[in-house]
């Protein structure tokens, strides 16, 4: 593990302030050496470098290591994150697949424990929640790279299969997000009868199915296919149309309607 058990890599002071009260009770400011001048770390004049240059240039100015260590500076004040966030990208690849890591798996990363590990977890879910923002109330097919977009950030990094699917009005405006199986590393048990019930429970129109390959790769395999035209071909008579098909990886995404495989 990235921390030894009962501390906190954020460090022991992480949570007192450096002089001041808490809860009413008076804390002493942390004791200098005798004679000598606090200095400050010698990281802190890089940490005020990288923020400038990402309040000067955004997110593109940074490399994914260094934006990945402007998010550090909070979790862990009291420490060199460089080595940290290169270490977390050489482990799992990029900005985005150290969001999508399990818990546990960034927490075996040194320097990296569970506040941590937690820290960056709750901001993949904002990040999730914005997309999902971002597509909520509009017609989903004029605004089809946002619906991509938000896919991706739900669903590109997960470690186990999960299909999704998102139901439709008749103006094509999103009424509901649901995940309805969770699988394994490379397969979902789907129940096309299921996917049409539930649509029905919701009176939609239409729907779009999701569903992620952990391996990256996003193309649609026989079973996939078939799948889809089992779900097209019970909804069809129910008046639900199905979109599209979608089928998310690390390295992209497909769209079986595209490729006009259903």
């Amino acid at each position: 593990m990235g921390e030894a058990d009962g501390d906190d890599e954020r460090g022991f002071f992480a949570e007192r302030p450096l002089a001041g009260s808490i809860d009413g009770i008076a804390v002493p400011p942390l004791p200098a050496a005798a004679g000598k001048k606090a200095e400050k770390p010698h990281y802190h004049g890089h940490r005020d470098r990288l923020r400038a240059r990402f309040e000067q240039g955004g997110a593109s100015a940074l490399a994914d290591y260094e934006l990945l260590e402007l998010l550090l500076f909070r979790s862990i004040p009291r420490a060199d994150t460089k080595g940290t966030a290169k270490a977390l990208i050489a482990r799992f690849g990029s900005f985005a697949e150290v969001l999508g890591a399990d818990a546990a798996r960034l927490a075996e990363v040194k320097g990296v424990g569970a506040s941590t590990a937690l820290d960056l977890k709750l901001l993949a879910a904002a990040g999730s929640l914005f997309a999902k923002g971002e597509v909520g109330k509009r017609e989903l097919l004029g605004s089809w790279n946002q619906v991509i977009d938000y896919c991706r950030a739900a669903m590109a990094f997960e470690t186990r299969e999960q299909f999704r699917i998102l139901f439709l009005d008749k103006k094509n405006v999103l009424i509901a997000d649901e995940v309805q199986q969770t699988g394994t590393i490379d397969h979902t048990p789907v129940y096309p009868r299921e996917v049409v019930k539930r649509a029905l429970e919701l009176s939609a129109s239409a729907i779009i199915l999701v569903h992620n390959h952990p391996s990256g790769d996003p193309t649609p395999s026989r079973a996939d296919i078939e799948m889809t035209k089992t779900i097209a071909d019970a909804a069809k008579p129910l008046g639900v149309t199905v979109h599209d098909h979608i089928i998310i990886g690390r390295n992209g995404h497909v769209s079986m309607k595209s490729l006009r495989l259903f």
